[in-house]
């Protein structure tokens, strides 16, 4: 899976999570206001390998092109 698709799931997750959270503090519903918060959370993790897969391709184009030089 690319970066940018990690990001966009990430983004996604989180979103809808926010939405979960929301209803089941609206409802009273204290599994699916919990079901959000950990769809928060799985959206921050898949966010935060888009970034890590942005810094290493980075890393490795830094890399190469100081070996190239």
């Amino acid at each position: 899976m690319g970066s940018t698709k990690d990001k966009a799931e990430g983004t996604v997750d989180r979103a809808k999570g926010k939405v979960k959270e929301a209803t089941g503090r609206a409802t009273g519903d204290r599994d699916t206001e919990a079901e959000g918060k950990v769809d928060q959370l799985k959206g921050s993790g898949k966010k935060a390998v888009g970034h890590t897969k942005d810094a290493a391709r980075n890393l490795k184009e830094g890399v190469k092109g100081a070996v190239d030089r």
